[in-house]
Formats: C-alpha cells, sequence, structure tokens
C-alpha cells in the first residue's frame, strides 16, 4: 500500500514539474525509483522508460524489460500521476514568468546531478 501512494505521488508531482519547467520525467523519476524506493540503476532506467512508453522509449523499455529490469506495476501507477501531474503543472506553468521557469528548471537539473554525483551505492 505505501509503495502504491509513493508511486502515485511520484507520478502526480514529477508529472507537475514536467508541465510546469518541461523536464523530462526521466531525470526525476529513475533517480526518485533508485532513492525512495532503492532500485538499482538499471531497474529504476527500464521502469522509467516503461511509463513513457506510449509512445517514447518502447524499444528501450522492452529491451530492459526482456532482461528482467522492469516493474511494469510501478510504471503504470506513476503514469497515472504523471498524466494528472503534467495538466496541473502545465495549467501553473502558463501563469509564471519565464524568467522564474528557466530559473527553476537549472535549479532542478543542478540539485538532480548534485545528488547523483554525490551519491554513493
Amino acid at each position: 500500500m505505501l509503495e502504491t501512494i509513493i508511486c502515485l505521488s511520484l507520478g502526480l508531482a514529477v508529472g507537475s514539474i514536467s508541465g510546469l519547467i518541461g523536464i523530462g520525467g526521466g531525470v526525476l523519476v529513475t533517480p526518485a525509483l533508485i532513492y525512495l524506493l532503492g532500485y538499482s540503476q538499471h531497474q529504476a532506467q527500464g521502469t522509467t522508460l516503461a511509463l513513457l512508453v506510449p509512445p517514447i522509449g518502447i524499444l528501450g523499455a522492452w529491451t530492459y524489460y526482456q532482461r528482467g529490469y522492469v516493474d511494469v506495476r510501478v510504471a503504470a501507477l506513476i503514469c497515472l500521476g504523471f498524466v494528472l501531474g503534467g495538466l496541473l503543472g502545465a495549467k501553473i506553468a502558463i501563469a509564471v514568468p519565464a524568467t522564474l521557469l528557466r530559473r527553476s528548471f537549472g535549479t532542478s537539473l543542478l540539485l538532480v546531478g548534485l545528488r547523483m554525483i554525490f551519491s554513493s551505492d
């Protein structure tokens, strides 16, 4: 049950951020799966590709799936939240000044990058 709540919340949050600042979901979902659900890098990447399948990433997701690196249930749950969050984020973004959006995008990339660089496995 907790995992379901985490996955739906993650989809909603990342979908909102994606709609708000235009950042790709994989940039945020992949590290979230690693740090929130304890996935390996391969599992996180495979599951992220699977949630983006319709229609993005289908061949990459299939390759990961064949190797056992896709959690289809988690990908579907995050996808559901992502669709709703993308709509919410887009509605907010149109009311935010361009400078704030640009700075938010840059800050998001920087924070995720620093976390990945300085984390230990």
